[in-house]
């Protein structure tokens, strides 16, 4: 029987694998089914007395342990919104959050909990620590009353379940509201995607918060009693290593940016590390032995046993989805946003194509519109994990969704004839030309970012030209600019120039950059580590 609603997933799940391991620590505490299914009734009965009741909010703010997991099942299963927070926000941030979603209840880390402005705290019934399940602060009475005991009650398929608040590159963050039907879809979407039974384990190192690693890293291995593990600390290599070697994960979800690290530090900067390497690597054969090498000795350090590395939440960088490919690794690319839960297109292991995101998913439906004479038009789905809207905010929701529940996703895209979507840009940075010609900046900086001095870019029209604001890797600059011999300024200069003469050497004569400003800081950043870039196309 497939799950409509949280509460149908959760009683199954509790029920079917009541002895395996659900959620634990990497070096620390674990929870079986069946005791995770007991500290959410007990957790639930902590909301109910503090006066929380059905369709009420609730929010948590903490990094992932195996008590976030217990937090968002016990509001999903009770009738109670829960609206997760990305960890990453400041806590006066957290408190406009608090107060535009109305909630009245908090699970979140003690370290978290100490940047939260008190008043804000104040406002709420009861808070709880994701570190141990014990009550930080808790309100007795409101206005002299004693707080009445909520109720919970069993959602319906249709109920709102979950408000998230994205991070927002052009804006202030909106609350996207997703129903039960929207998550129990991508369920079964996940299912024609790639299978797992309970003998799976995944390392998730990303924030529960982020839709995609809350519905493909959390749900999903919870429909099928699989074993999740937390990492207890930030996933750099130092981490990560030491915990593939002990995991031996068979599932492991990221974003590019991990991958992107590793492909840059390890294996282009090994391979490249002598002239005979790096003229050897610019051979296409030579560069495919070399990648194949790689990505027999990655596998082995992933622990030996993965069989599946989801990548998705960005685009991925071109030279490291050419190795990743030529290096068999068994990557599948996702793509889609947290207004469709996520998950739209995707291409699973074998199946990957560089360039690419992959094919519709199981029920979407999609189209191009706008289309411009190279095939390139703004993408369209529907599908039945569509966003109700956004919360509080009908003229944000009327511009996303259109008159016949279709949901605008501001990217710009072209399909291939085996269906295969590529995205280039978004319709928001999407730059006209001085001859009318459009120009999508993410497609230059994606091959900027190619360039091995470069770690990040933004591409902008400035008096009528393209320029590009680069960041670059510290340690290299400093080491070019030695080897140059110049002074300072003047080796940056001609570093500027050598990186604008291969950039415009790779892309058409209408995206050739004209200028390039250097920003040693790098950019400023949302929460889930996309530039913010109005703070610097504004300009």
């Amino acid at each position: 029987m497939k799950p409509e609603t949280f509460k149908d997933l959760f009683d199954n799940s509790v029920a079917s694998f009541a002895e395996k391991t659900a959620f634990s620590m990497i070096n620390g505490d674990s929870v079986t089914y069946r005791q995770f299914g007991d500290l959410v009734a007990q957790t639930r009965e902590r909301l109910l007395n503090a006066g929380v009741t059905a369709g009420d909010k609730v929010a948590i703010f903490s990094r992932s342990t195996i008590y976030w997991p217990v937090a968002y099942f016990t509001c999903v299963t009770s009738g109670i919104i829960v609206v997760p927070i990305l960890p990453d926000f400041t806590g006066e941030e957290v408190a406009k959050l608090l107060k535009h979603s109305e909630t009245k209840a908090l699970f979140v880390s003690e370290q978290l909990y100490k940047s939260i402005p008190q008043d804000a705290i104040e406002s709420l019934n009861i808070c709880i620590s994701t570190t141990n399940l014990n009550t930080i602060a808790e309100k007795k009475q409101n206005d002299g009353q004693v707080i009445p005991r909520g109720e919970a009650v069993v959602p319906n398929a249709d109920d709102l379940a979950v408000i998230i608040y994205t991070s927002g590159t052009t804006s202030s963050p909106k609350g996207v509201m997703l129903t039960h039907k929207a998550f129990m879809s991508q369920l079964e979407m996940y299912v024609h995607f790639f299978t797992i039974d309970s003998s799976d384990v995944f390392l998730s190192i990303l924030p529960l918060s982020h839709t995609y690693e809350c519905s493909i890293g959390m749900l999903y291995p919870f429909s099928s009693g699989c074993h999740v593990v937390y990492l207890d600390r930030m996933p750099t290599a130092a981490a990560l290593i030491p915990a593939f070697k002990k995991i031996r994960p068979t599932v492991f979800i990221c974003v590019p940016l991990v991958l992107d690290k590793i492909y840059r530090a390890k294996i282009r900067a090994t391979i490249t590390a002598t002239k005979i390497g790096a003229a050897a690597y610019k051979l296409a054969p030579v560069r495919k032995i070399y990648h194949r090498i790689a990505g027999r000795k990655l596998a082995e350090i992933f622990g030996g046993n993965i069989r599946f590395i989801g990548i998705g939440g960005a685009k991925l960088n071109s030279e490291t989805d050419r190795f990743l490919n030529e290096g068999r690794l068994p990557i599948a690319i996702g793509y889609g946003l947290t207004e469709t839960a996520p998950l739209l297109f995707g291409a699973t292991v074998g199946q990957t194509r560089v360039g690419t995101t992959g094919t519709p998913c199981h029920g979407i439906e999609y189209r191009i519109v706008n289309e411009d004479e190279n095939g390139q038009g703004e993408l369209e789905v529907k599908t039945p994990s569509i966003m109700l809207g956004y919360y509080k905010n009908p003229e944000a929701t009327r511009d996303a969704l259109t008159e016949d529940g279709w949901f605008r996703t501001k990217d710009i895209c072209t399909v291939a004839k085996n269906g295969h979507l590529s995205i280039t840009g978004r319709v928001n940075n999407m730059i006209v030309g001085p001859s009318g010609e459009n120009i999508y900046p993410e497609e230059i900086e994606n091959v900027i970012n190619t360039h091995e001095l470069v770690t990040e870019s933004i591409v902008l029209m400035d008096k009528g030209h393209l320029l590009a604001l680069v960041a670059y890797d510290k340690d290299k600059l400093d080491k070019a600019v030695k080897a140059l011999g110049n002074e300072v300024g003047d080796a940056i200069q001609e570093i500027h120039n050598e990186v604008r003469a291969y950039v415009n050497e790779r892309v058409n004569k209408f995206s050739r950059i004209s200028a390039i400003e250097y920003h040693p800081e790098g950019f400023e950043k949302t929460p889930s580590q996309k530039i913010k870039r109005f703070l610097y196309t504004k300009r």
